[in-house]
């Protein structure tokens, strides 16, 4: 019977696998390692490390009139106190810009490839699967090193601190994860994937909307029309 010479642990129709996806793709293996999102299973084969988020929020910064409701909703529900600075979306607004750059809404984008995932030392970044997959912060395994922050290749960042006195350096990161992990949810289904999202409960003008479809990766974010033609008869633009 024919065998396979094998080099190390990896076998020959292994080895072949590996050298078509370099030749293919331009990536340059150092020490084994073809990406940090990128892995390779049993059999050879290579595959997404990070399953895609099942949820994502979409804003509409034009409809936006910045009276931070939603902000004060998120810290209500994950924290229990009304706190815009513990808010896991953040509203900023520029009173020297005109409308509509005045107002944006910066929230977490559920990246198809996390940094900040990637750079959590102790684990406890996840794209969690018993949570559809969002991005979420276990508390108990964060050591507030905030290398998450750092790493988030976005400004304003996508994560903050909480204040966190078990902790040695007396905070911990927080992000958005959708409600997903929020004790002080007021609805017996919960946040995440099929629950409710606080910040598009609470939004009067229904600038922010939920969706389990992954939205087009750009610079400008997850912003889209979400006006009708009763915006347009307030003199909104809807397009």
């Amino acid at each position: 019977m024919a065998r396979h010479r094998a080099t190390g642990s990896q076998t020959a129709s292994g080895a072949i696998r590996r050298r078509e996806f370099l030749s293919r793709s331009g990536t340059v293996a150092i020490g084994g390692i073809l990406s940090p999102f990128l892995v390779l299973d049993a059999s050879g084969d290579l595959h997404a490390a990070y399953a895609a988020s099942q949820g994502y929020l979409l804003v509409d910064t034009k409809k936006c009139q910045g009276c931070l409701s939603c902000m004060l909703a998120c810290s209500l529900v994950h924290d229990g106190e009304a706190n815009l600075s513990t808010a896991r979306i953040q509203v900023l607004q520029d009173s020297f810009a005109k409308w509509p750059e005045d107002v944006s809404i910066e929230q977490c984008r559920q990246c198809a490839t996390p940094a900040c995932v990637e750079a959590c030392p102790t684990g406890a970044l996840t794209a969690d699967p018993q949570r559809g997959h969002v991005r979420c912060i276990d508390p108990a395994k964060c050591i507030g090193c905030t290398l998450c922050l750092l790493k988030c290749p976005f400004v304003v960042k996508r994560l903050t601190v909480v204040q966190d006195e078990r902790k040695l350096t007396g905070i911990r990161a927080a992000k958005c994860d959708l409600c997903a992990d929020a004790p002080y949810h007021w609805s017996d289904v919960g946040g995440g994937p099929g629950g409710e999202q606080a910040c598009v409960a609470i939004c009067p003008v229904e600038a922010i909307q939920y969706t389990a479809t992954m939205p087009k990766q750009s610079l400008q974010g997850y912003n889209v029309n979400l006006r009708d033609a009763n915006w347009g008869k307030l003199g909104y633009p809807t397009d």
